[in-house]
């Protein structure tokens, strides 16, 4: 298959089928991601996917879903999107599943029937980012809106029947900000009431600015300790219908799984075993990006 760069998949889409149909990010300007530093924002030729889905045609048949690559494919027009699901579920029936990553602005330029009209045919779940809930931090990381703009993005998710994974960088707020950046996440998160929460531990990355603030002092980055208490704090402030909690990434010094709301005393008692050092936590040198 025709992949270009590296590619940026959600742990969940593992097993997938990896259909690269853009390459970058639509945005690529958040402060603190290097995941497409290589790469500028590009729409791939039709005859190029189309390859790409008569190889999985041949040779992808235990595969059940689709993840559509790299950072934003929502950003597509709609008759494109509706292409590519057409053309899956032409050539490969035995696909229960399509995902892909999306930002609020990619979302605003749906409306809510299109976005129906993509559940339809077959689109099942939306990975976007929300990083934090305070607007202040997401300023500064040069986020596309703040966050009752991407709030509100993920609620029309929902509302169109898609199933809506969100994703937040504990860490993101440095010290200074930390316990802020979690109470207000918990509130964003709340709000938008996702049905998945992909939680990851900021790791920075060489090249990209908010590396450049920690080499010169104006970032200060939260150790372990604090990273914990923040993600504590979180899940704390949680209030979800119903959800599952995944800081399973990685990046995260202390991997959680957690079904919301029932699984909340549980983990709160594992992160308070792990912040008086009762559980072994990964250790630098084991965590990744």
């Amino acid at each position: 298959m025709d992949h270009q760069g590296m590619i940026i998949r959600p742990p969940s889409e593992a097993g997938s089928i990896l259909l690269q149909v853009t390459l970058g990010c639509s945005h690529g300007k958040c402060g603190f991601c290097g995941a497409y530093l290589e790469k500028r924002f590009d729409i791939k030729a039709r005859e190029t996917w189309l390859a790409d889905i008569e190889f999985a045609a041949r040779n992808c048949r235990r595969q059940r879903r689709v993840f559509l690559c790299d950072g934003d494919a929502m950003i597509l027009p709609q008759s494109q999107l509706v292409d590519i699901l057409t053309v899956i579920r032409e050539r490969l029936p035995w696909v229960t599943r399509v995902g892909t990553y999306a930002n609020a602005k990619s979302l605003d330029r749906k409306s809510d029937a299109e976005l129906r009209h993509l559940r339809e045919l077959g689109l099942g779940i939306v990975y976007m980012g929300l990083e934090s809930g305070d607007d202040e931090i997401l300023k500064a990381m040069n986020k596309n809106g703040d966050s009752a703009f991407i709030v509100a993005q993920g609620r029309r998710v929902k509302a169109a029947g898609l199933k809506l994974n969100v994703t937040v960088i504990n860490g993101l707020g440095g010290v200074e900000r930390s316990l802020v950046h979690a109470r207000e996440t918990a509130r964003a998160l709340s709000a938008m009431d996702p049905d998945q929460i992909g939680a990851l531990s900021l790791m920075l990355v060489p090249g990209t600015p908010l590396h450049d603030r920690f080499e010169r002092g104006e970032f200060v980055l939260p150790d372990a300790f604090t990273i914990l208490t923040e993600i504590r704090e979180l899940v704390a402030g949680l209030t979800l219908s119903r959800g599952l909690f995944l800081a399973n990434h990685a990046s995260n010094y202390l991997p959680l799984k957690v079904r919301l709301p029932s699984g909340r005393e549980k983990a709160l008692a594992l992160i308070d075993q792990a912040l008086v050092g009762e559980t072994a936590l990964r250790s630098e040198a084991a965590r990744r990006l």
